[in-house]
Parts: structure tokens; C-alpha cells; sequence
């Protein structure tokens, strides 16, 4: 179910709205709805992005278990060439 939300624009903020409202033909309303959902979906990838690596960082600090920068060079290096090479196994 919605609910109603009011957000305060400048008056500088609300003109872009409308003109881009405009030239895409759809309402401001639409604008800022979609404005609001692209920015939550991005930053809800970027808080999962950075809990992974914390996650990862605190398996290292337990493990000891990584792969060098050199072996995953050579590993990506080789993708999409006829020897491609499979993924670095971790190490201490």
C-alpha cells in the first residue's frame, strides 16, 4: 500500500524536475519516484558491496587464506583466450 510523503524542493530543484518531467513526457511525480528508486536500489548494492567485504576481511583475519594480486593478474589476463586459466586457489 502507499502512503503520501511530501519532500521540500528549492525552487532551482523543482524547475529542473518539471523541465525534465517535460522532455521525457511523464510527471514530476514519476521523475522523483524513479530518482528515489534508482538511489535506494544503488545504495542498498553499495551497503550489501561493503558487508561482503567486511565479511571477507574478517574470514582473512581468521584464515590467513588469500590469493596474490599476481595470481589473479595472470588468472584475468587469460579469460577469453584459448588457455584460459582456472581461478587461483587460496593459499596462507
Amino acid at each position: 500500500m502507499a502512503s503520501v510523503t511530501s519532500i521540500k524542493l528549492d525552487d532551482d530543484m523543482k524547475g529542473r524536475v518539471k523541465h525534465l518531467a517535460k522532455a521525457r513526457q511523464r510527471t514530476s511525480h514519476w521523475i522523483m519516484r524513479e530518482a528515489i528508486a534508482q538511489y535506494v536500489e544503488r545504495e542498498e548494492k553499495r551497503e550489501a558491496l561493503r558487508l561482503d567485504t567486511l565479511r571477507a576481511w574478517d574470514e582473512f583475519q581468521a584464515t590467513g587464506l588469500h590469493a596474490t594480486a599476481e595470481e589473479v593478474d595472470r588468472w584475468l589476463e587469460s579469460w577469453g583466450t584459448d588457455a584460459e586459466l582456472p581461478a587461483p586457489k587460496c593459499h596462507k
